[in-house]
């Protein structure tokens, strides 16, 4: 059986290598902590030159990003709505997001929410790179929790026949803003 310890990195393209270090440290006070660089992909021997980043997203988390200059231009899915991929980052509580939406507009950008959750509350916003960011806080108590993992699986199964909302965590879009 495998045990999982938690995600090592979750990796993403980026146009610039440069840019995105920058721009993560200036915005998200993430910090650079490696930085790998090859002439040739070690899993596939291909001749394919990149920059490999990583920073450091608290707590031993670890976003990364490949700039490879010799693919053709970044794009993205456009079978999939842009709000679907993203990357979500957990800040401590509500008045720490209200304090990172004002930094992150007084930096210019323009931010989505907060938006109500139910049990966490978002702010959305964009990379230069066009990926999504969703910064996060907790709010809900151990039994909402506990609650929505009772019922997680009911509404799987539910969804895989149906194709339906399940109604489930209805409650969620029912609490008080």
């Amino acid at each position: 059986m495998i045990n999982l310890k938690r995600i090592h990195h979750v990796a993403y393209r980026c146009k610039d290598a440069k840019e995105t270090v920058d721009w993560y440290q200036k915005h998200l006070n993430m910090e650079l902590t490696v930085a790998i660089a090859e002439n040739e992909v070690p899993s596939t021997k291909a001749p394919d030159p990149y920059m490999h980043i990583f920073l450091d997203a608290g707590m031993g988390n670890v976003l990364a990003f490949f700039e490879i200059p010799n693919s053709p231009d970044m794009g993205r899915d456009e079978n999939t709505p842009q709000w679907v991929q993203h990357i979500a980052l957990e800040v401590e509580d509500v008045d720490a997001l209200v304090a990172a939406k004002n930094d992150l507009q007084a930096l210019g950008l323009d931010i989505l929410g907060p938006v109500n959750h139910g049990v966490f509350k978002s702010i959305y916003f964009f990379d230069p790179n066009g990926h999504r960011l969703e910064l996060a806080a907790n709010t809900g108590t151990t039994e909402q929790y506990d609650e929505l993992k009772r019922v997680a699986s009911l509404m799987v199964e539910e969804w895989s026949k149906t194709k339906i909302a399940p109604t489930h965590a209805a409650w969620l879009h029912e609490l008080d803003d």
